[in-house]
């Protein structure tokens, strides 16, 4: 036990078996209330607009999530500054406000605090090893700074800079996770997920995994992958998997950015509540123990995760008060069909509809094929041209 007023960290909650629910996509889920903008999907909210980021991770924490992940994602320097985007706020501001708002809840609760970095736009470009590190470095300060619990690597389609990141993540001493963004096709140099989870573990992660660009049934499959290829090189670790929460059955090895419908589009995929206890019990079962959600996970979602592991953690989160288990609540509904709904079997054989009897059940991704060091993916703190946008239109009509 953890002495009175000392929460146990996050690898001493993992080794002893414990399910450590993580949290939802704060990007979406802020984009959809108007704190963060489509695009550059950059977190200055957390300096903007405090109380709404305060806010999101108090629904996390009441739904059940054990940490609280600061809003750093893409709070890199290169990436606040690419495309002509112009902020009010430095990126050191922004990541002290948001280790100040993951922490002021995590004390509300038992919740651990977790810093974030992600993917730059300078290793997308073709910049040295040493120039990613130096960008990685600038957030890691603040983090030891701000004595985050632990640091996650995640959101990364290359496991190469993935590897850089544990590398400057790990000389902080802390407990280090890293996810990547990729399927079971590997990363986008064609680097297997057994290959790419040994050689994370190799840089020094403690806790590997998958999260974002796939729904849950793809990222637990990525993560069985990644499992077996630790085991089979003899190395030990933690796993996680914090995926999407929209069906992505037609999904390429990009993921759901090539989807047609990406980012506007795609709400008719979410997952129900029904399909998060599916996930939770399969993430389980694969020996998964860190179990959250990336983009499209709002705060119901991971009560739903908190609910279906209610065994294996031993309570149930605070949000579950104003939620019947299964549908129970439904007992108190005014109209008897609604009432006769108030049933587990109901809701688990339930195949909803999308009332869109004119729109096809699956799309057909985009598929550009290119990846770190091909000219389209070059970045530039300049905002995109009118010339620039218009040759993509070209190639985009042309089926590129």
């Amino acid at each position: 036990m953890a002495p009175a007023g000392e929460k146990k960290n996050i690898l001493k909650r993992l080794d002893a078996g414990e399910v450590v629910i993580g949290d939802g996509g704060f990007v979406f889920a802020l984009e959809k209330r108007g704190y963060v903008k489509a695009g550059p999907w950059t977190p200055e909210a957390a300096a903007e607009h405090p109380e709404a980021v305060r806010q999101l991770h108090r629904e996390f924490l009441r739904a059940g999530s054990n940490v609280m992940q600061t809003f750093t994602f893409y709070a890199s320097d290169d990436k606040l500054e690419n495309r002509g985007q112009t902020l009010s706020f430095t990126g050191r501001q922004i990541n002290e406000a948001a280790c100040d708002l993951a922490r002021e809840v995590a004390n509300e609760g038992d919740a651990l605090v977790a810093g974030g970095v992600s993917q730059t736009p300078a290793y997308l470009s073709g910049k040295t090893e040493e120039e990613v590190k130096a960008i990685f470095m600038k957030q890691i300060d603040v983090f030891v700074q701000k004595n985050v619990d632990f640091l996650i690597a995640e959101y990364f389609e290359h496991v190469e800079e993935a590897e850089w990141a544990v590398q400057v993540l790990k000389a902080s001493g802390k407990p280090v996770a890293a996810t990547l963004c990729i399927g079971p096709e590997g990363d986008l140099n064609g680097v297997s997920p057994g290959d790419c989870a040994v050689r994370l573990v190799k840089a020094g992660a403690d806790i590997v995994g998958i999260n974002c660009h796939f729904d849950p049934e793809t990222c637990v499959k990525t993560v069985k992958l990644m499992k077996e290829g630790v085991e089979k090189a003899g190395l030990k670790a933690h796993y996680m998997s914090q995926p999407l929460a929209f069906h992505t059955p037609d999904c390429g090895c990009q993921g759901f950015i090539d989807l047609p419908e990406f980012p506007f589009g795609l709400e008719p995929r979410i997952l129900t509540r029904m399909d998060m206890h599916k996930y939770a019990r399969e993430a389980y079962n694969a020996g998964i123990r860190y179990i959250g959600g990336c983009c499209g996970f709002e705060p119901y979602h991971i009560r739903a995760l908190a609910e279906e592991l209610e065994a294996e953690r031993g309570c149930l989160p605070a949000g579950s008060e104003k939620h019947g288990s299964w549908g129970s609540g439904l007992s108190l509904h005014t109209k008897p069909w609604v009432r006769a709904r108030a049933r587990r079997d109901y809701w688990e054989k339930l195949k909803p509809a999308s009332g869109r009897p004119f729109c096809p059940s699956m799309s057909t991704p985009d598929s550009w094929g290119v990846t770190k060091g091909h000219a389209d993916l070059m970045q530039q703190k300049e905002a995109t041209s009118k010339e620039q946008l218009e040759a993509l239109f070209d190639k985009a009509s042309q089926g590129h």
